[in-house]
């Protein structure tokens, strides 16, 4: 089953030109389509909706240090809800962490990359208020944080 994400305004990249109304199917771990929120919704009638306040885009590489936590996983865990679904094999310092990390599909990088919301790519989302906070975060097509 589907869900169709949006938000008030949608980027395929964080530098690319907002598209308002607009929305990103996730399946599984795979985006489906990006496009307008009525295009998307004619052409998958039965997917659920979730409807974001904010911009949502790609979820981020968080390119410094895992923020400090008692254990690995909450080390993630904040990492997520700062809008990251990547981060830094430099920073992924011990066995535990890297553990953490594959455990909650979080990729581990050699360098940082530019992501992207693109058709089969794999579902990693985030919305952003217009205070810069992080919404929600969507990891391999799982909502794994939300701020409400």
């Amino acid at each position: 089953m589907e869900t169709i994400h949006t938000a008030d305004a949608v980027r395929v990249t964080w530098d690319s030109d907002p598209l308002k109304n607009g929305a990103v199917v996730v399946g599984r771990d795979r985006i489906g389509a990006v496009g307008k929120l009525d295009d998307v919704r004619e052409a998958f009638p039965k997917a659920r909706v979730r409807s974001w306040p904010g911009t949502l885009g790609p979820a981020r590489v968080h390119e410094g240090p895992l923020p400090d936590a008692p254990s690995p996983r909450e080390r993630v865990h904040a990492v997520l809800k700062l809008g990251a679904v990547a981060v830094l094999e430099e920073y992924v310092d011990s066995v535990e962490l890297r553990s953490a990390a594959e455990r909650n599909d979080v990729v581990v990088l050699p360098r940082t990359r530019r992501p992207a919301l693109v058709p089969t790519g794999r579902a990693d989302l985030a919305v952003f208020d217009e205070a810069g906070e992080c919404v929600a975060t969507v990891c391999a097509g799982r909502l794994v944080h939300r701020r409400r």
